[in-house]
């Protein structure tokens, strides 16, 4: 099969992209190679896969059809939110208690294999600790207590709600009636956390190529293969990674996710003084709606406000348009600061909400749709699909074995079932029920 790889070029204008750390720019990829293991995406998925597999000594090339962290790696909101998009609870009943017990046991390794990566090769992310989930009526705070009461049942403890009063702590408003907090989780600059996890990948041996979209795969062959326009390399495990930017390259995986895009804004520079003010406690904040809104400070003290979701993955014209009447409700005492930076940026869905890990083939693996919960979990599949490479498929198993559920309607009518469907859960959450 021969189609063009979705998105190439710089990174976009986002507030990442200005005040990313100096990186180099990789080589692309020429001629004909051979690796070990090569892995496709230098999101954190893939990252994450090649730097677990380097650090065993394996021989990782990885392939990246623009810049390191170029797509929702590098884009999203920099929050680091323990669990999956689907609940335990969901997953239970769908899975059965068995895989929801799996799952508990794996909703925080993300968060800590992200820490251990800025502690071991000395990542600058601006890395802190603390997220707070936010809720607008009574509704929403009966959800946080039973999600923390479930989570206390599988042995995850760390959550503790928060009054009306508590949040304010964390965010200067009277839009919420009260919330949780989860000490385990936190913020940070992702793009900088991709360019630090590429550069370790290099220390250990590892090869990166940038600006190399792909066009091809053969996953049948006894030795998977991948073309570029300008090279191809030949390899005995293959890992595909490309999430909601894989395009068509692969049509066994194509249908299987759908692209969502949400946008992101950055204010001006506010001051230490003001940004205090606002949120006193520099945690990271979203709301339990279901179309949520998520917001933080930066290091240099600006608002980074972020939501909004477009099913099919299209940008919307007016970013700054679409975010800032949500963004005057929570502080609309910054109705006089200035907007410098907003961008958007694509996520995969899937149906389930779980994210799919499974086989190609005998020697192709792939991970995707983490459904907006992809910062954490992106890191913690890196490191069970790197487990599998090695020999231990244990818990690789457990997600390859998981049924994947199409979204009604394929590809003509996912995009309208979905937002029929957020409609439904938009009133409910207005309507408090």
């Amino acid at each position: 099969m021969s189609v063009s790889y979705a998105g190439t070029g710089a990174h976009t204008g986002s507030y990442y992209a200005a005040s990313a750390n100096p990186a180099p720019l990789r080589p692309q990829l020429e001629g004909a190679q051979e690796a070990d293991v090569c892995v496709v995406g230098a999101g954190f998925s893939g990252l994450s896969t090649a730097l677990h597999l380097a650090e065993k000594g394996y021989q990782v090339t990885v392939v990246e059809g623009a810049r390191i962290g170029w797509g929702a790696s590098g884009r999203n909101g920099g929050q680091i939110v323990n669990g999956l998009n689907a609940s335990l609870q969901k997953i239970g009943k769908s899975y059965g208690q068995d895989t929801a017990r799996f799952v508990a046991g794996l909703v925080t390794e993300g968060g800590k294999i992200i820490r251990e990566r800025v502690s071991t090769y000395g990542i600058q992310c601006d890395l802190k600790d603390g997220n707070v989930f936010a809720a607008f009526n009574d509704m929403h705070m009966r959800e946080l207590e039973e999600k923390k009461q479930l989570w206390e049942s599988y042995g995850l403890c760390d959550q503790r709600m928060l009054t009306k009063a508590e949040i304010r702590e964390h965010a200067a408003t009277d839009l919420y009636v009260g919330g949780m907090i989860d000490p385990t989780g936190g913020h940070m600059h992702p793009l900088n956390l991709c360019l630090g996890e590429a550069a370790a990948i290099e220390a250990n041996g590892g090869t990166l190529y940038e600006m190399s979209p792909v066009v091809s795969v053969d996953t049948q062959a006894a030795r998977p293969v991948i073309k570029t326009e300008k090279g191809q390399i030949t390899c005995r495990i293959l890992v595909l990674c490309g999430n909601a930017y894989l395009g068509h390259v692969v049509p066994d995986l194509e249908n299987r996710v759908m692209p969502v895009s949400t946008q992101v804004m950055a204010t001006e520079p506010l001051g230490e003084a003001r940004a205090a003010e606002l949120m006193p406690a520099d945690t990271c904040i979203e709301d339990v709606r279901y179309i949520l809104d998520y917001y933080r400070m930066s290091a240099d003290k600006r608002l980074l406000f972020g939501g909004g979701t477009v099913y099919g993955g299209t940008d919307p014209k007016d970013i700054k348009a679409k975010l800032w009447g949500n963004m005057m409700k929570v502080f609309p005492q910054l109705s006089d600061v200035k907007i410098d930076y907003a961008w958007s940026g694509n996520f995969a869905l899937s149906f389930s909400r779980v994210p799919q890990m499974g086989r190609l083939g005998n020697a192709t693996y792939y991970a995707h749709g983490y459904s907006g919960h992809g910062v954490t979990g992106s890191h913690t599949f890196g490191r069970i699909l790197s487990e599998a490479i090695d020999g231990d498929a244990s818990r690789f198993d457990v997600f390859a074995k998981l049924r994947w559920i199409p979204f009604p309607g394929g590809r003509t009518f996912r995009v309208p079932y979905s937002v029929i469907g957020s409609w439904y859960y938009e009133l409910r959450d207005r309507l408090g029920l």
